[in-house]
This record gives structure tokens, sequence and C-alpha cells, in this order.
């Protein structure tokens, strides 16, 4: 059948290389680790206008995805920090790290996650989790966390607005043929947590050819957090066109 001039979802389109949304997960465990890095150095990772956060507060996370009904199973690990835009205080995600090819084109084509494919080693067990991620053929990031206590999963702060930056190329010259900042907060639906548990974690940042992390080591350590969930990936919300809109 003949594209219609305003369907589509992704090429080919008689044969998506991913379905369109709701994406749906299954019993998705993650580990998240809070820290502190130093505010000049968050701010070279972040686009304009955001502004790093005077206290430089960032999380990391690794996760193993066991089934993903959209992409397949695959493990991943990401980087996200606090900052503003205009007059609002949110995170901005500057790497995710992936080892799944059609979850990278998803991330990257709808909400501007920046994936970029990488090694990755996911290992656990009741009380502990570690995630190590290689990227150009060298460690940039292993996260390890251990369990303490059961906790609620609203002990956990918000990772919300929760930004990205969508940036397509154009095909005639250098340059975006599109440019917007992401507003991920609303895309998880009928999230349900299947456990929660509160405790402690270490970060090791390192550097590659093609990505050098180590500026954010951290300063001070959070807490730390172990999630198992299931939950459906919608729609996000563009919050910021820089094509369109005056700087």
């Amino acid at each position: 059948m003949a594209l219609k001039h305003d369907d589509g979802w992704n090429i080919p389109a008689s044969s998506p290389f991913y379905p369109p949304l709701p994406a749906v997960y299954r019993n998705v465990r993650f580990q998240f680790v809070f820290f502190h890095a130093a505010s000049d150095a968050v701010q070279a990772f972040l686009p304009e206008p955001l502004e790093a956060s005077e206290d430089g507060r960032c999380v990391v996370s690794g996760l193993e995805v066991p089934y993903c009904e959209n992409y397949g199973a695959f493990e991943e690990s990401f980087i996200v920090m606090k900052c503003r835009f205009r007059d609002q205080a949110g995170f901005y995600c500057s790497h995710v790290f992936h080892n799944g090819p059609a979850g990278i084109a998803a991330g990257r084509e709808i909400y501007g996650t920046p994936k970029v494919y990488a090694d990755l080693k996911v290992t656990r067990g009741d009380q502990h989790m570690e995630t190590e991620t290689s990227y150009g053929g060298a460690p940039v990031l292993r996260i390890r966390t251990r369990m303490e206590t059961d906790a609620p999963h609203d002990a956990m702060p918000a990772l919300t607005p929760a930004w990205r930056l969508k940036i397509i190329p154009r095909a005639d010259g250098p340059g975006p043929a599109l440019k917007q900042l992401i507003d991920c907060s609303e895309t998880a639906q009928d999230v349900e947590v299947h456990s929660f548990a509160k405790g402690r974690g270490s970060i090791e940042f390192g550097a590659s050819a093609r990505c050098d992390l180590t500026p954010l080591s951290p300063l001070e350590y959070g807490d730390a957090f172990h999630m198992e969930s299931s939950y459906a990936e919608g729609y996000a919300r563009v919050v910021y066109d820089y094509l369109s809109e005056e700087r």
C-alpha cells in the first residue's frame, strides 16, 4: 500500500524498524546512584539554554530489560544531571549506553534520547547489582550498588522534568533540520512497581577516545536504590523548539 501524504511512523514504511508506541516493558531491573559533581563540569555537558544546578546533583543508572515488546531484551546505563530550564528545575539526560540496535534508533528518533551502542555487563544478586559499561573499546562507567532496606517507591526523589535534546540533521547541508527540547516526564504509563529498596552505591568514571566522563567524578554520594517494575512508554512533549523560537 502506498504511503499517504500525512501518514508514516518510520522507514521503511512497509516494514518499520521498530513499531509505533506504546512500547511495553516487563520486569525491568534498575539501580540508581545519586551523587554530586562539580557544577562547572556538569555545565560542560548541557546544551543551551540549560543551566547546571549549583549543587551539581547527578544520577547514574544501570538497568536490565529481560523483555520489551518493541525492542527485545537489552542492557543500558545512563546519566542525568540536575539543571534549570528558564524558571524550572529538572534533569537532563546527557548519555545513554545501550546494546540493542532497535532501541537505539527508537530512542534517538522519537525522544532525542542520546543512545549509543556500547558493551554492557549487568550482574546482580539478592542485595547487590553492578553495571559495567565500555564504549569505544574502553571502560567509561561502572556502577555498584548494595541494598540495605526495603522502601516505598516514592522514597527516591523524582527525576522530572526529564529533558532530552532531539536533533535531526539536515540532508542538504550542515546543521539541524529539527532541534527540540523534549520532556519525557509523562511517557511512562501503566507503571507497576514489583519491588523497591534503598542502600548505598559507588561509581567509577573512565574515558575512551569517544567519551570522557571523568570530569563528573563524584565529590559526594547520596542514596542508592534498586527497583523492579513493568510499564509502557508513550509519547513525550516538546517544550522548546530551537528553530522556531527566539533565543
